[in-house]
């Protein structure tokens, strides 16, 4: 059985995905997002934004506006489909996280990311610029008793889309006097998978950032 915590809408995306793979899996959300008001700054101070998530164009609220001028490069596919429905132009889609967006940049850059309150901190390549405002925040919800026994059912493996999630779920596990090594972890990348600790029963980190890769591992480790 496969136990996916992330937030929606993405949850739902993920039990799509899943199910069409013919994957047992439960949907429960251990996290909300929710908007934040930001500081809109003028759109002809920069060249372009940089965006991380889908979130930021779902919690960005009336003050993405004025920023549909500027192009977009998205972290990945789900982000670049985000920014579309939103009205915006994409530049770029990554494949292989933020970093790799800010590195493969042309010339001088001036970014505006728009980010979550917890969020990557990026080295900067000469000539780039980045500017953030935090547009959005992802809140944590506690496992139910409910949860509990869905976790206790056969042989769990739980995916975790951030390090934010794996460090909720190790933290509710201890919380909850669960053993970590009754669980195996698909995470969607190593940064997850080092943020989830240690004495997990398997600890896997998918070869690329994104939901298909991930339910790949998640799929193999059923097996």
């Amino acid at each position: 059985m496969i136990f996916a915590i992330r937030p929606e809408p993405g949850l739902q995306s993920t039990l799509q995905k899943a199910r069409s793979r013919n994957l047992a899996i439960i949907g429960r959300p251990l996290f909300e997002v929710v908007p934040m008001s930001w500081e809109v700054p003028d759109a002809k101070d920069f060249d372009a934004l940089l965006i991380g998530s889908a979130n930021a164009f779902r919690h960005g609220g009336e003050g993405l506006e004025s920023l549909k001028s500027l192009p977009v490069h998205a972290v990945g596919e789900a982000t670049a489909d985000a920014a579309r429905e939103a009205g915006f132009a994409v530049a770029e889609t990554g494949t292989g996280g933020l970093q790799k967006l800010v590195d493969s940049a042309k010339g001088e850059v001036h970014f505006l990311r728009l980010a979550g309150e917890e969020h990557v901190t990026l080295g900067l390549p000469a000539k780039v610029k980045i500017t953030t405002r935090v547009v959005y925040s992802v809140r944590t919800i506690p496992l139910t008793g409910s949860d509990e026994v869905s976790l206790r059912a056969g042989d769990p493996i739980v995916l975790l889309h951030s390090a934010k999630a794996a460090e909720h779920f190790a933290s509710e596990c201890d919380r909850r006097g669960l053993d970590r090594g009754a669980f195996a972890l698909a995470c969607i990348g190593p940064r997850v998978a080092n943020a989830a600790g240690t004495g997990w029963k398997a600890c896997k980190s998918a070869p690329q950032p994104d939901d298909d890769a991930l339910l790949a591992l998640a799929d193999d480790m059923c097996h």
